[in-house]
């Protein structure tokens, strides 16, 4: 259910703004999109799993605040981020 330390540094170079940026929002939302893409998978297999269930709303809500809030400080970084990994809103 958890990304590989590998995918999340391919994550990292992808979206990062500079060498070892890991902070900015566009490259959090990234890695939580890649854990709620996981968690998804996992729930068409395992329907009854509500502890995970939890979890996952929860990264949903942490994803949504940090694309408020990159809307806020930057409407076309916001834009191409959503364009690129496909979150509909």
């Amino acid at each position: 259910m958890s990304i590989t330390a590998e995918r999340k540094t391919e994550l990292i170079k992808e979206f990062g703004r500079g060498t070892d940026d890991t902070g900015s929002p566009e490259v959090q939302v990234a890695i939580l999109t890649e854990r709620i893409t996981n968690l998804t998978e996992h729930f068409k297999t395992h329907r009854k799993d509500k502890h995970s269930r939890r979890g996952l709303l929860m990264l949903v809500s942490r994803r949504r605040s940090l694309l408020d809030y990159l809307r806020g400080v930057s409407e076309e970084r916001y834009a191409t981020l959503i364009k690129v990994l496909g979150i509909r809103r």
